[in-house]
């Protein structure tokens, strides 16, 4: 008998005590509408603090469709979207946040783009209402940067939520990378994609666990684990300031041969110590960023802990 679910339903949860409940309550209904797929849902808790833990331990009791692996400390949300990647069986696997800021509606439209031969389907979101002002500038920045120095450029307005084919969540499983950025690992493993179009509900119960300082290291790993550009445009930016200042020094050269030694300014002199010595920082702070991602790689430490596993049974894989 095949017990392989036709659709995995990978849920990382900090904290969500207040929105379980109703998360699987409008799951329920939008799945009743395709009852000719089986399904399962990885639940994992990425070291709550709350009820959340023993809210799905609940539900888990009650129908073992629901598995749930828990972290034994916060790890955060990238590793643990992995780690329910890694338990999944499904022959799709679809990421989704609890909050509904995903509505599970779209769910629908992700399986008939997907029975059409695509094995990336992504949710765009048309407009982001529900988020700040600030939040919304800051995305748009985010993207507009990333995708112009990403070697592989993401779709603008994209989160995780997608239905992916079997074929491509075991290509992404093949990724040894710690530091993860899902975002950037989905586009780089490629395959047929589109785009399906959604308006963001905002929160249905709860608040978000990003802050700005998250989202600003959030946008920094992202960078950092997608191109070498900012590591590779100062030798040109070096090289362009080299230049300037041997044209300079011709000058200075040609103006005292010609006119004689004239008394150096003091703010001149003084700008460019401080022109300098800014230009380095920025530089070493680069290089920092970088250093750090393969300081944290080469330790080869685990993505994350484990401490408890429940309906996950011996040939699921992890």
């Amino acid at each position: 008998m095949n017990n392989i679910p036709d659709i995995s339903f990978v849920v990382p949860m900090y904290n969500e005590e207040d929105v379980i409940a109703t998360f699987f309550s409008t799951m329920d209904k939008t799945l009743k509408k395709i009852p000719q797929y089986t399904y399962e849902f990885i639940c994992v808790n990425d070291g709550s603090k709350d009820k959340t833990l023993p809210i799905l331990k609940e539900y888990a009791t009650k129908d073992r469709r629901i598995k749930i692996i828990s972290f034994s400390r916060n790890f955060y949300k990238e590793q643990a979207l992995f780690a329910g990647l890694e338990a999944s069986s499904g022959r799709c696997v679809i990421p989704m946040d609890a909050d509904l800021q995903d509505p599970p509606a779209l769910i629908l439209k992700f399986i008939k783009k997907w029975q059409e031969g695509y094995e990336v389907v992504y949710g765009v979101r048309t407009e982001r209402t529900k988020d700040t002002l600030i939040k919304r500038i800051t995305a748009n920045l985010f993207y507009k940067i990333f995708n112009f120095i990403a070697d592989r450029p993401i779709p603008a307005n994209t989160g995780d939520y997608r239905l992916m084919d079997r074929k491509v969540v075991d290509a992404i499983l093949q990724i040894k990378e710690n530091k993860l950025f899902m975002k950037g690992i989905f586009s780089w493993v490629g395959f047929k994609s589109c785009g399906v179009e959604y308006q963001r509900p905002k929160r249905a119960a709860g608040k978000t666990k990003f802050n700005y300082w998250k989202l600003w290291n959030f946008a920094l790993d992202g960078i950092t684990a997608s191109t070498t550009l900012p590591l590779r445009i100062w030798t040109y930016i070096g090289s362009f300031i080299a230049a300037i200042s041997g044209l300079y020094a011709l000058y200075i050269i040609g103006r005292t041969l010609f006119m004689g030694v004239s008394v150096p300014g003091y703010a001149s002199l003084l700008v460019c110590i401080l022109f300098f010595g800014s230009v380095q920082l920025i530089v070493l702070g680069i290089f920092g960023e970088y250093i750090g991602r393969i300081f944290m790689e080469v330790k080869r430490r685990p993505r994350y802990i484990i401490d408890e596993k429940i309906n996950l049974i011996e040939h699921d894989k992890i």
